[in-house]
């Protein structure tokens, strides 16, 4: 057998002498896609970033690690730097945090080029163009020269790719690195990677929650379960023969099941003509503007009481422009009404007083809550704002209550955010808007960054809030599983439009639009069961 790639053996890592990942024995050869797969809380992340020593002052690697034969626990900080980015590629989970929202693109790619090849000015620009054509981006020019905040997902992800190869490594990480995307850029993010790994002969570890993506990306896939191998070997095998029970139930966790029927056909909320737009910058100072950009096209929806209306579409497709306007958080022409009440006329005050009746829980969690603040206090801001009557007691008394409804002990009140799980802290959002008794709930990608377990969980969670306090929700997502579980009626959007609408399973099983079905058929969505 030829000498892998990359190897660990008999990897450890512990944080304040407490191990988290335990006798982690793998190897990736030349050419190879490993992926790694397992719960939040399984060690996949950190095995990876202790590989490459990434993690923080407190942790502790113990074991060997080897790349190209040469081994890698030996290194000083300097030979570290040296090789990553170099040797060793990294494409991160979330590049909107890992981009630098200060620099330009072409600025960000130059900065790895200029440290592994010495390369600047011109050199660098002309090599930073080549390296998104690579990665098939449009119009590299403009790029180069944009903020990250102003590209889509997608495109941020294929930077985020474009950096990690820009030194020819032989030894690329991905972590996660279509977890935010949807279906139709998960499959051109995949297939670009495929390519380069061809073409390049790198070896690659591919970390995942999404178990379908890597049966049809990875050639083997390593188990992982508190921070343990639990089994190893070709993915044909492992998904056709499962030895471990815990292996059966990650395959088996699937979204399932629906939501209970609407008794109310009485909209709660009704839009009509809802549309946003945003300015185009002039290109001169005395030329006239150019037409605004139209990111959703007039529009209505309605959703009435106890019911949940999904928002499928790609990237860039209007969706969170849509939640944003009925959440009054961007400007929006047309009506939007809640209940009796037209919230498009409302502002300042009389909005305010209003809010407590529609609550919004983002995609991130992580960056949605306070990392200064208790889960106490996260929970409670609200309640104390709306309702100043209530004394210390109530309050307290509400906040255990919404915190024991979605699934957390009490006892983690006096704990902050990263103390806890991506799934704990989505619920703790969760209770954060429900603490308020919402009418109406927008949940915009709220398990796109969990994996399938905790996914089914916080679904069942919904949908059991949603029964009994008849709440109604608007969920966008782009797992047409998730929304398939959730949502009564769907909507499809495409460049802001609407492009098809109606009962959920029959849009899903019976797709009238070429371009819902190309998301079906990206989403590789099993058969609809009623």
């Amino acid at each position: 057998m030829p000498e892998p790639l990359f190897r660990l053996d008999d990897f450890g890592v512990a944080f304040d002498g407490q191990p988290v990942v335990t006798s982690l024995s793998l190897s990736v050869a030349r050419g190879e896609t490993l992926a790694i797969v397992g719960e939040s809380g399984s060690g996949k992340s950190v095995s990876a970033l202790g590989a490459i020593d990434l993690l923080p002052g407190n942790a502790e690697v113990s074991g060997g690690r080897w790349l190209e034969g040469t081994s890698l626990s030996s290194l000083d900080k300097r030979e570290w730097n040296a090789l990553r980015g170099n040797r060793v590629g990294f494409v991160f989970q979330e590049p909107m945090t890992s981009l630098n929202p200060l620099h330009r693109i072409g600025r960000q790619i130059g900065e790895t080029l200029r440290l592994h090849q010495g390369l600047r000015g011109h050199a660098a620009r002309r090599r930073a163009r080549e390296l998104l054509e690579q990665v098939k981006l449009p119009r590299v020019d403009e790029l180069l020269d944009a903020w990250p905040h102003q590209l889509s997902g997608g495109q941020r992800q294929r930077v985020m790719i474009a950096m990690a190869i820009a030194n020819n490594p032989a030894f690329l990480i991905a972590d996660e690195p279509t977890t935010a995307l949807d279906v139709t850029v998960q499959q051109e993010i995949l297939a670009l990677l495929r390519e380069l790994r061809d073409t390049r002969g790198m070896g690659m570890l591919f970390i995942s929650h999404d178990l379908n993506l890597v049966r049809r990306f990875a050639e083997r896939v390593c188990v992982m379960r508190a921070g343990r191998i639990e089994e190893i070997g070709p993915v044909e095998q492992i998904f056709a023969h499962p030895q471990s029970d815990y292996t059966k139930a990650l395959i088996a966790a699937e979204p399932e099941g629906r939501p209970a029927p609407v008794t109310d056909a009485q909209p709660l909320l009704s839009a009509q003509r809802l549309a946003v737009s945003f300015p185009r910058p002039r290109s001169g100072l005395f030329k006239r503007p150019p037409p605004p950009i139209e990111a959703v096209k007039p529009m209505d929806l309605t959703i009435a009481p106890g019911e949940t209306l999904g928002i499928v579409g790609e990237s860039g497709s209007g969706k969170t422009t849509l939640a944003s306007a009925i959440m009054r958080l961007v400007p929006s022409q047309g009506g939007i009404t809640l209940g009796h009440t037209p919230l498009g006329t409302l502002s300042g005050n009389a909005l305010r007083r209003q809010r407590h009746r529609f609550q919004m829980v983002f995609q991130d969690p992580y960056g949605a809550l306070s990392p200064r603040m208790s889960v106490f206090d996260i929970v409670s801001e609200g309640l104390r704002f709306h309702h100043p009557e209530l004394d210390a007691a109530d309050v307290s008394t509400r906040v255990h209550q919404t915190l024991m409804e979605v699934g957390l002990p009490v006892s983690c009140a006096a704990r902050y955010p990263h103390e806890f799980s991506g799934g704990q802290r989505q619920r703790i959002a969760v209770a954060r808007a429900l603490i308020l008794e919402p009418e109406l709930l927008v949940l915009d990608e709220p398990t796109s960054a969990l994996d399938r377990t905790v996914q089914k969980q916080l679904i069942a969670l919904l949908r059991d809030v949603q029964a009994r306090r008849r709440l109604s929700y608007l969920f966008i997502s782009h797992d047409l599983a998730v929304v398939r579980a959730m949502a009564h009626r769907v909507m499809v959007l495409k460049e802001g439009e609407v492009v098809e609408h109606g009962d959920c399973l029959e849009v899903l099983s019976s797709p009238r639009h070429a371009y819902t079905r190309a998301l079906i058929d990206a989403a590789h969505l099993t058969s609809v069961v009623a």
